[in-house]
């Protein structure tokens, strides 16, 4: 069993500091996809993580203090790819892959579009670019597991007020629409694939204490290639972590 976990840290020092590696320990993934860790190798501890036995890859923006993603892994990949060849993505660092014998794990970060129409602009540009870098890499890695904030809800039961927000940049028409159609090109959304109830949700606003009344939206997935599918043994959004205004998902799968 490889146990995989996805979570959007908002900042890795932070995440520190609020007791991350403590949980880390404790809960022991094999795999951790990071988004946002908002730092560069020099500007934290790694050794906190070599210590509990994780090889580190991170993929820092040029931006300091932004951006940026990274996995752990207690399995030593054959490969690690940083980016995916387009400047105007990669310098945002939103895209690492660790490759392993037999299936692959990327971790990556989706723009917003919530800051206005230019971000939103370039969100578009970026779902077009990862959807046609997506189809070119499966012909050569068929088993790859694709982790990260899509900051997109797919379907009304991902967020708490569909009608209320159905202008707002994650649950625009557009945007659900991309998400229907990567899935149809040969994706599972494991979470969803074992659970259909509503509700469950990843990310919650700082404002209105909105996590506590569970006012949600569901954007961190880790979506499984179809090849995949038999392998997908469980699921859990762990709501209960907090060291981010999101939380770790879990997806366990059978070697």
């Amino acid at each position: 069993m490889i146990n995989i976990v996805t979570y959007n840290i908002n900042g890795i020092r932070a995440a520190l500091r609020k007791g991350f590696a403590e949980w880390i320990s404790e809960f022991n993934p094999d795999i951790i996809c990071l988004q946002e860790i908002k730092a560069k190798a020099e500007q934290f501890d790694i050794n906190i993580f070599k210590k509990l036995g994780y090889y580190i890859y991170l993929y820092p923006a040029v931006k300091p203090g932004y951006s940026g993603v990274a996995v752990l892994s207690k399995i030593k990949p054959v490969h690690v790819e940083y980016g995916c060849g387009f400047k105007q993505i990669d310098k945002e660092g939103r895209i690492i892959r660790i490759d392993f014998t037999s299936f692959s794990v990327m971790s990556v970060y989706f723009p917003s579009g919530s800051s206005g129409e230019l971000r939103q602009n370039f969100k578009y540009e970026f779902l077009d670019i990862f959807q046609n870098y997506i189809n070119k890499l499966k012909l050569q890695i068929p088993n790859i597991v694709i982790s990260g904030d899509y900051n997109i809800c797919h379907t009304e039961i991902d967020i708490h007020n569909p009608k209320q927000n159905a202008k707002s940049s994650g649950f625009l028409k557009e945007e659900r629409e991309w998400m229907t159609n990567f899935l149809k090109t040969g994706f599972i959304d494991s979470f969803r694939y074992l659970n259909s109830d509503p509700h469950h949700y990843t990310w919650w606003s700082y404002r209105a204490n909105s996590r506590k009344k569970n006012l949600g939206w569901r954007i961190d997935y880790n979506m499984v290639s179809e090849k995949l599918e038999q392998k997908i043994h469980d699921v859990k959004i762990l709501s209960d972590i907090i060291h981010s205004d999101h939380c770790p998902v879990l997806l366990a799968i059978n070697e």
